[in-house]
């Protein structure tokens, strides 16, 4: 029940913080996306940040655990795209939408729905795909860490890579005049 709990009260922690942050609403969704808003951008990076650094230190006392899923360079592009398209038309990622539902943004109900309707496509067409498009490019399972060879040369990197990504967007887009 605990663990229950936990999951709850990250996920009330991470609406809140996505909402403050303006990530629940469409216009200023879509004002980043023409870089003309670099307040979203720096959050999601940052976020990467903190939770690759945390992982790290959960890993490294034992408490921590990931799961590596093997890459498909054919399934990985086209759900990019896909996703990318439907990100672009409502103006929300997955957890955009579920805070901008419970935010009360009826249009986000809708983009929910569509959301559900997908996944449920997917999970009725999954066995079907997996040999046409999964399986012929499949790739392994590849991490930052296994090009460097170690877990803290791994973190150094996307911390290092992130952080730098993140002062270039605070330096070079501008709030929209």
């Amino acid at each position: 029940m605990s663990l229950l709990l936990i999951g709850l009260f990250s996920g009330i922690a991470f609406g809140f913080v996505i909402q403050r942050v303006g990530a629940t609403d469409p216009d200023r969704m879509g004002r980043a996306h023409l870089m003309y808003d670099p307040d979203i951008p720096r959050f999601m990076l940052a976020a990467v940040v903190l939770s690759a650094i945390g992982l790290f230190g959960l890993q490294a006392v034992g408490v921590g655990r990931t799961v590596i899923l093997p890459i498909s360079l054919v399934a990985t592009t086209l759900a990019a795209i896909f996703f990318g398209i439907g990100w672009g038309i409502c103006g929300y990622c997955p957890g955009t939408t579920w805070a901008a539902v419970g935010e009360g943004r009826i249009d986000a109900i809708f983009a929910l729905l569509g959301g559900m309707f997908g996944a449920a496509l997917f999970a009725q067409l999954h066995e079907m795909l997996i040999p046409l498009l999964y399986s012929p490019t499949n790739i392994g399972p590849i991490t930052v860490s296994s090009w460097f060879g170690s877990n803290v040369g791994g973190l150094l990197i996307v911390v290092g890579l992130f952080s730098a990504v993140i002062w270039l967007i605070g330096k070079f887009w501008h709030e929209e005049q």
